[in-house]
């Protein structure tokens, strides 16, 4: 009985974690590529006021977090928004935490822009095309009501700053491998139920090809990949989906929980023991609104650093270049901007009548 529970928690959880290997490895080709460095230039020649700078590098966020990943987002793109502030003499902590809390928002568009999408509805699987219709409304919504509030709660640091100047100045870089290699990450996403396994495929035949020819080392992608911490949460998560076969708590608890309330469940239960381990905790059976479910995991993780993978990335990825993100700070913004997202998120599914 126990092994029967163990392999069917497992079975539920390895596609996401394949995908994700997948995407951080398309990832690393196109940072190899020079795909994100070129956009950074591009950001940094923007016309207008610190404010359309970060404005420019919200999207370019969203934008990667849909195709490519949360934590691919955060891993690549806080460095090079935290150096566009700075190339613009402007305070960069509205572009260092923009960055996560733009990631965490921006990930319903896709199955594969956050691992807890794939894990809540593995019971009922969809194709990419089919979620992205049904979650479009309440995805825009987050993106929007998040970026709205980054820009109010930070508005005094965007005052002052060097102003940009457009520029035809051509960038240096090449976007080959990787850019094919995103575009088809995000067609295979679109098209099939479960794009694991093909979209893993894509990543290693770029990274195979990038150190064929001598773009990468292999040390760079196990680096990027995190392997222990990936390793770590896919146990923890196997654990907790076993235990949640095993006890009913979790079901009974959302079995009497409407729309509202499961995203507030969801959202507790991210902050609490993160959102990979909280998504199979809470989705080891059907879940009755699997939708609310998932704007709680995606979007509660802006409430503290201990709710998403992408937080601890993006700790990381912002030391690397010499930022000091304040862990205090993130939570004290994120109180406000969480709810407000989530609302936002709930009434968008509502007046769409997105189910669940």
């Amino acid at each position: 009985m126990l092994i029967t529970m163990i392999n069917e928690s497992a079975q539920q959880v390895w596609p996401p974690f394949v995908l994700v290997s997948g995407l951080l490895m398309i990832g690393v080709v196109a940072h190899a590529d020079g795909l994100f460095e070129s956009a950074g230039r591009v950001l940094e020649r923007l016309p207008g006021p610190p404010a359309a700078l970060l404005c420019a590098g919200i999207v370019l966020v969203a934008v990667v977090t849909a195709i490519l990943n949360l934590d691919t987002a955060v891993v690549f793109l806080t460095p090079v928004l935290v150096l566009a502030a700075r190339a613009r003499q402007v305070d960069e902590r509205p572009f260092l935490y923009g960055a996560v809390y733009l990631a965490n928002a921006s990930s319903l568009y896709l199955p594969g822009s956050n691992l807890t999408n794939l894990l809540v509805l593995a019971h009922t699987p969809l194709s990419g095309g089919t979620f992205a219709a049904q979650m479009l409304g309440p995805a825009l919504a987050a993106t929007v009501v998040t970026a709205a509030g980054v820009l109010l709660l930070f508005r005094r640091e965007l005052r002052g700053g060097r102003r940009g100047r457009a520029s035809t100045a051509v960038r240096e870089g090449s976007a080959g491998i990787g850019l094919c290699a995103a575009t088809a990450a995000a067609g295979l996403t679109l098209a099939l139920a479960n794009p694991a396994l093909p979209v893993l495929g894509v990543g290693v035949v770029a990274v195979g090809l990038q150190v064929a020819r001598g773009r990468l080392v292999l040390s760079q992608v196990v680096r990027a990949l995190g392997p222990i911490a990936l390793g770590t949460l896919l146990l923890a998560s196997v654990a907790l989906g076993t235990l949640a076969r095993a006890w009913d708590g979790p079901a009974q608890l959302l079995a009497g929980a409407g729309r509202w309330e499961t995203a507030a469940i969801a959202s507790l239960g991210a902050i609490a023991v993160n959102n990979l381990p909280a998504s199979v905790l809470l989705s080891a059976r059907a879940p009755a609104h699997p939708r609310a479910l998932l704007i709680g995991l995606d979007l509660g993780p802006n409430l503290a650093v201990s709710g998403s993978l992408a937080a601890y990335l993006w700790l990381r990825a912002a030391r690397q270049v010499g930022a000091r993100p304040s862990i205090t700070a993130f939570s004290r913004r994120g109180v406000v901007l969480a709810p407000l997202a989530i609302v936002g998120a709930l009434l968008a599914a509502t007046a769409l009548g997105a189910p669940g």
